[in-house]
């Protein structure tokens, strides 16, 4: 027979052996109660012997307060967001808070499951990455006192604060590298056409060939896929005449988009310029060398946490839509402008 597992230890047993109430067991294991230094040494000695640990989900029904915020993120294949979870993980813990980290499919019906879950667990709040939410969801949380903060996605008239890059500057700050740096024939793999992410990045590019009298070669909905953007690539460079410079709407699909340029023999940036965004690790190792426009990831973390948290504490209740500008990352994977040679 097996070994009989050991039934769960209670706070009252913890007492007993330290010779003190349950309750004042309870104060030691509540942040920012009081307890006699003699009582936390005899509680935490007796709770080590026989090792108790308090239960936090019954804290939280009692004190409406469980410390715990959920992550909702839509995927992580794409490497912004490993990254960018981590960020949020690390700077949450350094502020006391615990992460539930949650993936949804990027529906309504998705997403509206994940979030009533992560309720039930009593979150004090909920940042949701590259995710998008109803209103009546949004008003959901409202109504159950559930702050929520939209992290690298904006999400117009939710009701919900938000925190991005200046999509729309990013966008037109790699459209104007390629114009400087003599291309004309630029086309554009767009982010999902029903994110703002992408709306908004995809509208960078089409002010600046605006602004420069210059007619998109092509843009395409890269859906933020690999496989679709490979796809549009190898369609765009099978013409006739092919684009001399292509602005990617991610990294993660810029790279499938040079990997599959490669295989048909062109040379990166000879034949054809290649700038993404994002910045991601990868971009700056030697296989890729990308030119990219560099989300300020660390910005982002420390607006999303502040928003979240002073609406958690009531010490700001007030929704925020903020938008952090990013620089051009020049690399190899782009002509320099002109001039720059």
């Amino acid at each position: 027979m097996g070994q009989k597992l050991s039934t769960k230890i209670t706070s009252l047993e913890v007492a007993k052996l330290a010779g003190v109430s349950q309750s004042a067991v309870s104060r030691v294991f509540t942040k920012g109660a009081s307890a006699s230094a003699a009582t936390v040494q005899k509680v935490k000695k007796a709770a080590d012997k026989l090792g108790y640990r308090p239960n936090v989900l019954a804290r939280a029904m009692i004190t409406g307060k469980s410390h715990i915020i959920g992550l909702v993120v839509a995927y992580l294949d794409n490497q912004f967001y490993p990254e960018a979870l981590e960020r949020l993980s690390n700077a949450l813990q350094a502020k006391g808070y615990h992460i539930l980290i949650f993936t949804a499919p990027n529906s309504s019906d998705g997403i509206e499951s994940v979030v009533r879950d992560l309720m039930d667990y009593q979150v004090d709040g909920i940042i949701a990455a590259s995710v998008s939410m109803s209103s009546s969801l949004a008003a959901l949380c409202a109504k159950a006192g559930i702050p929520v903060v939209l992290f690298n996605r904006g999400q117009p008239g939710s009701g919900l604060s938000a925190v991005t890059s200046a999509n729309v500057k990013g966008g037109y700050r790699a459209t104007q590298a390629l114009i400087d740096a003599g291309h004309s024939r630029i086309a554009h793999i767009a982010g999902w056409n029903g994110s703002l992410t992408g709306t908004d990045r995809q509208q960078g590019f089409e002010d600046a060939m605006a602004n420069a009298q210059l007619t998109p070669f092509a843009i395409v909905d890269g859906m933020y896929n690999r496989d679709i953007a490979a796809a549009a690539a190898r369609q765009l460079m099978s013409g006739a005449t092919s684009p001399d410079a292509i602005f990617v709407g991610n990294d993660h699909m810029a790279f499938a988009v040079m990997d599959t340029i490669r295989t048909m023999g062109y040379a990166i940036p000879k034949d054809v310029s290649i700038i993404g965004y994002d910045d991601v690790p990868l971009a700056a190792w030697a296989a890729y060398d990308l030119t990219t426009v560099r989300q300020p990831v660390n910005r982002m973390v420390e607006a999303t946490i502040t928003t979240l948290l002073s609406q958690i504490e009531g010490t700001d209740t007030y929704l925020q839509t903020i938008e952090i500008d990013g620089p051009l990352i020049q690399r190899g994977s782009s002509r320099l402008p002109k001039g720059q040679l």
